[in-house]
């Protein structure tokens, strides 16, 4: 009997991430979901500039190359012509939170119906190492060998706080995967956001907690644990907007 298997909507070819990086699980997950819900014929993901820029390479359903941090605009502009279809973006945080803020802002407070995953792990991973917005307070890294100074450059923005003060979004959450318990629910979470939309319900985000072992210099178990240690004190997991939850209490 089989227990375990690759998903349907993942290619069979190796991943080019680092060894270690959590951009492995986080495919699987969406892959998961799209495979539950039977929707891989009509699902469009949109890759940005970033670490996942070769992501057309691994899910089986159609994928669109967003110039950085435009993916919000681009998956705006697909679901309005193929409404039927169901559009992600598969973004970090240095794309999401930083050139593309302006796209994902305006996508949620306009509850476009699409999906984002959003993957934060506090750096720009792709182009070597340098400071992300999301970066943390004495974070070291390539553009701040002292550690990120608050007084200077600000403090880190929380980008699920900051959505879920919106009007119109419909579910924001954040999620890990650096462990067992964390992986299930970070994969309730995406399915949750795949079907939202199915039911067409509007924005949905999901930011996930991921680890950079090459860039935070760690090995790949000592990143698992800075993501205790460090990140989640920072960024609480948890859901930050449920618009069908708040219906149902009022009720």
């Amino acid at each position: 009997m089989v227990v375990f298997k690759k998903p349907k909507s993942l290619t069979d070819v190796p991943l080019h991430y680092c060894p270690g990086c959590t951009h492995g699980i986080i495919h699987r997950l969406v892959a998961e979901a799209i495979d539950e819900l039977g929707i891989e014929g009509k699902t469009v993901g949109v890759a940005p500039v970033g670490c996942s820029v070769m992501a057309y390479d691994y899910f089986t359903c159609d994928m669109v190359e967003a110039a950085h941090g435009r993916a919000p605009a681009v998956a705006t502009g697909l679901k309005r012509c193929m409404p039927d279809n169901v559009i992600f973006t598969y973004q970090g945080d240095g794309d999401l939170a930083s050139i593309g803020m302006a796209e994902t802002v305006h996508a949620a407070t306009r509850n476009e119906n699409i999906t984002i995953i959003f993957v934060n792990n506090a750096i720009y991973g792709m182009t070597g190492g340098q400071m992300a917005p999301t970066s943390l307070p004495g974070q070291v890294t390539q553009t701040s060998p002292y550690g990120r100074d608050v007084n200077t450059v600000g403090l880190p923005i929380r980008v699920s706080e900051m959505l879920s003060a919106l009007d119109a979004p419909y579910y924001i959450e954040r999620v890990a995967v650096n462990n067992v318990k964390n992986v299930k629910n970070a994969k309730k979470a995406i399915l949750k956001a795949f079907k939202n939309q199915v039911e067409k319900k509007g924005f949905s985000l999901i930011e996930v907690v991921s680890t950079c072992p090459t860039n935070w210099g760690l090995t790949p178990e000592k990143a698992l644990q800075w993501v205790d240690e460090k990140m989640i004190p920072y960024y609480p997991l948890g859901v930050y907007k449920d618009r069908g939850a708040e219906a149902k209490e009022e009720k």
